[in-house]
């Protein structure tokens, strides 16, 4: 036991142990990202009792067209060379000339039919093509391609390249799909993210939606135990108290670690993993997948794939992890029959160079193929146009020019696997329209639900001279209630519960309160024309 204030040496030498004990095993980043004081999580309400929300007429068709499909995308971090990937052998003279380091004999690629073959060290996926589950998409990119791996990785995530997006395309689909998510979270993590934290692929407006994690260990530790950090064994002291509090936090925090731990000890894997970081990543997948726990979207990350030196070697690393990984994890989730029901697609923020620089590598590109695996794609092949390797058909900046874009993969995986209504992925694409790809799923016509007349409430918090305010815009006129809650989910005050005319609001929290708030994070709750809305906010 530790006393407050006490000047023994030996309890001040035990509690600095403590002390550097903690720091030893607390990631402070990972803390504050999971409380969403970064703006990088949002579980913290998740054991509150509060009621059940009414769901905007978005979010029900969203869930009426939702099904049992899964997606694992698959992050090739760095920029994948594709033609070292998926090698063009019917133009192989140009290719070889262009690579005379750090191509591939052709004796030892394996061929996938009379134009293309992959590098005999992806041998695993011999079979996975032959069983007819896999296809390639040739030429993936967009037009005039950023070179900086920060900017591109923004546009993969964003779907926005004239100008900055902070919105994921899943941020977007969740946000629609749990406009009340802090208050009224799923009852499973809607995506679990291993790596890649910052990505702005699972980032809505004011909530990341994914279970994040820095790396499969961190995973597999919640996976395992059901919670981060042990709350019985605390010194009783002003600092045992504040370790208390903040491990209990971070255990609230991290509201899913339960049904993560209940669907993974309800499995277990039947495929000869590896211990390679692919690998390590989807057997814990399979397992979460097996043991039914629902999640939707799944995000593993593959790095470093920049190979601007020594590519034969690296390269070879990094992409026969992908190919064993891939057949490990299909075998496996064959044994419980998940195989036609798991789709994964890798991406990667652009391609290489068609030719080698000087350092035995390739410098950062254009066009790059993505690869889909599983049952469900009902047979393997390519799709679309190899992109032009010919040095009279690079871009100005001696790039591929790219043959399919990337939103086109979006689009159909959203309308054709997770058979959402055009007008829905529409929506979550920025308003664009963009083509479907023939991947070998479709699915039936959704119906003729009108998604025309769905309107959401524009609310978003601001700060100025030391204050904080809840701004609403409102369309037509309706009773508004707002109500603060801490970040433990107990209600704290009713901010406003009044007939909000057209216009804009603006409501001065402190004001409202009528009382004395603490500094920190809060969450403020609006229910008006039967729906909910949720978002945090900071008390300055």
């Amino acid at each position: 036991m530790c006393t407050e204030h006490s000047s023994n040496k030996k309890t001040d030498s035990t509690n600095k142990t403590a002390h550097d004990q903690e720091h030893a095993t607390w990631n402070r980043r990972s803390f504050i990202q999971a409380l969403g004081l970064a703006g990088a999580g949002s579980m913290v309400l998740g054991g509150s009792n509060v009621s059940a929300t009414a769901p905007s007429p978005l979010s029900v068709a969203l869930s009426q067209a939702e099904n049992d499909n899964i997606l694992v995308i698959i992050r090739l971090k760095g920029g994948n060379d594709g033609l070292n990937t998926i090698v063009p052998v019917y133009n192989y003279d140009t290719y070889a000339n262009l690579r005379p380091t750090i191509k591939h004999q052709q004796s030892d690629l394996l061929m996938l039919n009379d134009d293309f073959g992959i590098p005999n060290y992806m041998n695993p996926l011999e079979s996975v093509w032959g069983e007819g589950s896999m296809k390639i998409i040739h030429g993936v990119g967009y037009p005039e391609q950023n070179l900086s791996h920060f900017r591109s990785s923004e546009i993969w995530a964003s779907t926005q390249a004239d100008s900055f997006e902070p919105t994921g395309w899943w941020g977007r689909y969740f946000e629609d799909l749990y406009p009340d998510y802090l208050i009224n979270p799923p009852a499973v993590p809607p995506a679990i993210q291993i790596g890649s934290i910052g990505n702005l692929i699972f980032e809505g407006t004011d909530n990341n939606y994914a279970f994040s994690v820095a790396n499969p260990n961190q995973l597999a530790n919640v996976a395992e135990n059901g919670s981060l950090h042990d709350v019985i064994n605390i010194p009783d002291c002003v600092y045992g108290d504040k370790l208390l509090f903040m491990r209990a936090t971070a255990n609230t925090t991290f509201t899913y670690a339960g049904v993560i731990n209940d669907a993974y000890m309800a499995s277990t894997n039947n495929a000869p993993y590896t211990t390679q970081p692919l690998s390590d990543q989807l057997a814990i997948i399979a397992r979460m997948i097996k043991g039914g726990l629902g999640t939707k979207v799944y995000m593993v990350s593959l790095e470093t794939f920049d190979t601007h030196a020594n590519q034969v070697e690296n390269h070879e690393t990094l992409l026969a992890d992908l190919a064993l990984s891939i057949k490990n994890f299909y075998t496996d989730l064959a044994t419980a029959g998940y195989d036609d029901k798991v789709l994964s697609m890798t991406i990667s923020e652009f391609g290489r160079r068609p030719y080698e620089n000087g350092s035995n590598g390739t410098d950062h590109g254009a066009a790059s193929p993505t690869m889909l695996f599983g049952a469900g794609l009902n047979g393997s092949g390519f799709v679309g146009d190899h992109p032009n390797i010919n040095s009279s058909a690079w871009d100005n900046n001696d790039n591929l020019v790219p043959s399919t874009d990337f939103r086109d993969v979006y689009s159909t995986v959203l309308t054709d696997w997770f058979c959402l209504d055009p007008s829905v992925v529409n929506t979550i694409l920025l308003n664009e329209t963009y083509d479907n790809l023939d991947l070998g799923f479709n699915c039936e016509a959704l119906g003729t639900q009108d998604f025309n007349n769905i309107s959401t409430l524009f609310h978003i918090p601001t700060y100025r001279n030391n204050s904080t305010f809840i701004e609403i815009t409102m369309t037509n006129s309706a009773r508004v209630d707002i109500k603060l809650y801490n970040i433990l989910g107990k209600e704290i005050a009713t901010l406003s519960n009044e007939i909000f005319y057209p216009g804009t609001h603006v409501v001065d929290v402190k004001l409202k309160a009528n009382q004395n708030l603490a500094y920190g994070q809060y969450i403020y709750r609006i229910h008006t024309g039967g729906q909910f809305y949720s978002k945090s906010i900071l008390i300055k």
